[in-house]
């Protein structure tokens, strides 16, 4: 496959802040690719520049093959962007929200009404085509952000937290959508997200903090790169617990909330033996393979952690859309 989205070097700085420290990246066509990382890493700020909302300090970056600074209509032509706030206007109907954005990307007269047809089909849409979008559920909101989205037949999607605040039922057929879409029409998608279980659907996930990337790889690979087994216990001494275990097995371990955590290999092996011979009192045990939480956790040291957004950052999301 070839690459649909490349940047290289791209940096934002403000007077004597620089919020993105010069990055290199590429996403392939068709591909899902996610951004991980706290509020205040610089995934935002990476994709206003890549969506062309703002210009690099340095670098570059094409996406279908345009300049984002050099050819902005071109590449605003080539991408779909939904921001985590709605930007519907909610006292239209879904027929004519989708009208306007069809209006606004000079799509011909003669193919609206198949677009609008089309898209909406592909939400499950089609029979609220003519409802005021503010009698819509949030999960129908989203749907109706995708449909819009689709329109112009962009090249990349970007999805700036497309699920955050549904409840995990509609979280879920949110991304039947979101995968029946990459399916269908091959659509490349660039999704940012607090939730590790949407970032494990990515083909790739680059995880980014205080403006660097530090890491891109497979799902799968950033938790091979971790380790082995994740181990947590709690006991009737963990002070203690801590001690000897670090002591005997030559592991860091980390307590949290009254739960002590460490890696091995082959955790189920080594647990047989462990309950067995450890002298301090168990009172409860959990074996389980590394997250991408545990990826993040074991390369800055913290972990993700959900946060709203500030009223700042939803007005300006608002001021965009």
């Amino acid at each position: 496959m070839s690459n649909i989205l490349e940047v290289k070097g791209i940096k934002k700085r403000y007077k004597d802040f620089e919020a993105v420290k010069g990055i290199d990246l590429f996403v392939k066509e068709g591909e899902i690719f996610g951004f991980l990382g706290p509020n205040g890493a610089g995934k935002s700020t990476t994709i206003n520049m890549l969506s062309t909302i703002i210009k690099p300090s340095e670098g570059t970056a094409r996406i279908n093959g345009f300049d984002n600074v050099t050819e902005k209509n071109k590449v605003r032509a080539s991408i779909g962007l939904i921001f985590q706030e709605s930007t519907l206007d909610e006292k239209l109907t879904a027929n004519e929200n989708l009208m306007l954005h069809c209006k606004f990307y000079g799509i011909d007269k003669d193919k609206r009404e198949a677009r609008i047809q089309e898209v909406l089909q592909i939400v499950d849409l089609t029979d609220k085509r003519k409802n005021i979008v503010e009698t819509f559920s949030g999960g129908m909101k989203r749907r109706l952000e995708i449909a819009r989205g689709l329109l112009h037949y962009p090249k990349v999607l970007f999805l700036d937290e497309p699920t955050v605040g549904l409840d995990p039922q509609t979280r879920a057929h949110i991304w039947e959508y979101i995968l029946k879409l990459k399916e269908k029409a091959g659509i490349t998608i660039f999704l940012t997200t607090h939730y590790m279980d949407e970032a494990e659907i990515c083909d790739r996930v680059a995880v980014m903090d205080h403006g660097e990337l530090i890491a891109l790889d497979t799902p799968e690979q950033l938790k091979t790169n971790v380790g082995g087994d994740i181990i947590a216990i709690s006991t009737e001494n963990n002070q203690d617990a801590k001690q000897l275990i670090e002591q005997t097995y030559n592991t860091e371990v980390k307590l949290e909330q009254g739960i002590l955590t460490f890696q091995v290999d082959k955790g189920s092996e080594f647990l047989v033996n462990f309950v067995k011979e450890f002298d301090i009192p168990i009172t409860s045990v959990n074996l389980r393979r590394p997250t991408l939480n545990d990826v993040f956790l074991h390369l800055t040291g913290r972990e993700i952690r959900e946060e709203s957004a500030s009223s700042k950052d939803k007005m300006k999301r608002t001021m965009r859309g």
